[in-house]
């Protein structure tokens, strides 16, 4: 006996193992960013973005987005998986039954019982006897180390997490779709500008050719004057493609097929960034969907080590059965004779050849560890994208008031350059330059547009805004 609880408790030695704490600590604001109070991650999309048209299109494609679909049936597989859990610890009844026919061997045992014994007085054993019974079967394992409740709540923790996943892909959805959309306004301003960009250097070409016929120009001048007017009507095409390559990721973001996208472009260079809460880093804990998921993801990570730990423990299970048994049909539902019924149970523990359930221990371990490396990563990445965003933010306002007046004084300079080439004062080159840098600096602007109504929506997103 004392052997046997030696050997029994040499079985429950464990190996041991490394774990980690994760470290949340973040600074107590972002830096170069006057922190206004509040956050704007609580605020709803519909709320935030102000143009109809893109509410409209990211509420389609939050609802028919295939990668939301796809994680919806992660969750429900997750959510599935808990009703596992939960079934594994309550007891197993199961109905069944069975029928044969067998001879034994005349020189055995139970062959040299039934040669001495008659299954009736006077009537010997039937040369293939038979076996009949019906009835419930019942098992139970007894959760003594709290194995299979912890498995149900990693099951439960997981199921969170993945909620937690969705959420983030709806937060770069809506991002996504966002940027995308004004992508593709900024183009259509963009084309419209070059347009009438062409207007006037075809007007100027215009000029030119009537300066030739009383040679006061060259052809040379024409003849550059007419090559800047096809290079940028080339370029009108370039813009053309981009705008149907802008539409088509919007649609593949809505999951719908190539159509035109409705948008707002006409006040699109009148539009002012929104201003965004930018809050205190420590809220980005409990607002980032990724953090919460690496956070659940941990947790998880920390139970499941629990439940390899328990596989070094005895196991406990009870088995019962009741029913009816007979070597003849006619006689299987006879009460009291045929019923049959057993009751045992089985105490089970890892004695030799634990390497299966050590590995799995020290894997549960590393995971545990992996976890925390992945917790504090999302925490780092959450804090340097708002920061970068913030920062953004105030750069691209100072680039863009700067743009704009260069737009201005160069808008101007092409007066007067056309005034100064009609009166003979300034050369041919000197026009075109003008006009092309003039173009230019349009185009940047509305570029430097886009780009700051991009970060708004990007510090929004990595806040943790988008997925209410």
């Amino acid at each position: 006996m004392a052997g046997s609880t030696a050997m029994l408790l040499q079985s429950c030695a464990i190996p041991g193992i490394t774990t980690k704490q994760a470290d949340t600590s973040l600074p107590t604001h972002f830096q170069e960013a006057v922190e206004p109070a509040g956050n704007s991650a609580s605020v709803n999309w519909k709320d935030f973005f102000d143009d109809q048209h893109l509410i409209s299109l990211i509420d389609i494609a939050v609802a028919n987005n295939k990668e939301v679909n796809m994680m919806a049936q992660r969750i429900s597989v997750a959510q599935n998986e808990i009703q596992a859990r939960r079934g594994e610890y309550l007891p197993f009844v199961g109905i069944g039954a069975s029928a044969d026919k067998e001879k034994v061997g005349k020189y055995t045992r139970n062959g040299a019982v039934e040669e001495n014994l008659d299954i009736k007085q006077g009537r010997s054993n039937p040369r293939f006897l038979g076996n009949y019974q019906f009835g419930l079967t019942a098992s139970w394992e007894l959760d003594v180390w709290n194995k299979l409740r912890n498995a149900t709540k990693v099951a439960v923790t997981e199921y969170m997490a993945s909620i937690e996943g969705k959420h983030f892909l709806v937060t770069n959805l809506v991002a996504e779709v966002a940027n995308s959309y004004y992508e593709l306004v900024a183009l259509d301003n963009e084309l419209q500008t070059l347009d009438q960009n062409i207007a006037i250097q075809q007007n100027a070409f215009e000029v030119v050719k009537q300066l030739q016929q009383y040679a006061r120009a060259n052809s040379l001048a024409v003849k550059r004057f007419e090559a800047e007017v096809k290079k940028n009507q080339s370029r009108q095409f370039v813009l053309k493609q981009q705008i149907v390559e802008t539409e088509n990721r919007i649609n593949f973001l809505l999951g719908r097929t190539s159509q035109p996208v409705v948008r707002s472009s006409a006040h699109f260079m009148d539009m002012q960034p929104k201003l965004v809460q930018a809050g205190v880093p420590s809220e980005l804990l409990a607002n980032r969907p990724d953090i919460r998921q690496a956070e659940l993801e941990l947790s998880a990570a920390k139970l499941n080590i629990a439940v390899a730990k328990a596989n070094f423990y005895p196991s406990f299970s009870i088995r019962a059965g009741l029913g009816f048994q007979a070597f003849d049909p006619k006689y299987l539902l006879k009460t009291p004779q045929s019923i049959m019924a057993s009751l045992g149970g089985d105490l089970m523990a890892p004695l030799v050849n634990r390497n299966a359930i050590e590995a799995q221990y020290k894997s549960a371990s590393a995971m545990q560890v992996q976890a925390a490396y992945d917790y504090e990563q999302k925490i780092i990445n959450a804090y340097m994208e708002v920061a970068n965003q913030v920062s953004n933010i105030d750069n691209l306002d100072k680039n863009y008031q700067l743009k704009n007046k260069q737009v201005e004084a160069l808008t101007q300079s092409i007066d007067v350059a056309n005034q100064l080439f009609k009166a003979a004062r300034a050369d041919y080159m000197e026009v075109l330059l003008t006009q092309r840098d003039a173009l230019d600096a349009k185009m940047e602007l509305i570029e430097t547009k886009q780009q700051q109504v991009s970060a708004v929506v990007n510090l929004y997103r990595s806040l943790g805004g988008g997925w209410q």
